[in-house]
């Protein structure tokens, strides 16, 4: 499992990062405090406090949490 933060600041970045992640054949959450939440879900992304930085789970090998890095690059925030 790969964890990374990412920030979404607009609806058109949470539209952007559910497309990628609905284009991914494994199992993607974010974890909001104590809230998980499918990252294939739109309206459980809008759910959750988007001021705030967002914890990403990728439950797939390396290769496919490499992968699905490289596509939402832009919306990852350093630690």
């Amino acid at each position: 499992m790969k964890v990374f933060d990412i920030q979404l600041t607009s609806i058109n970045d949470v539209k952007a990062f559910v497309n990628a992640a609905c284009m991914q054949p494994f199992d993607i959450d974010i974890v909001s405090g104590r809230y998980i939440i499918d990252a294939k879900s739109i309206m459980g992304i809008f759910s959750v406090d988007l001021a705030r930085p967002i914890r990403v789970e990728v439950h797939g090998t390396d290769e496919d949490a490499k992968t699905f890095y490289g596509i939402v690059s832009d919306f990852i925030i350093e630690s």
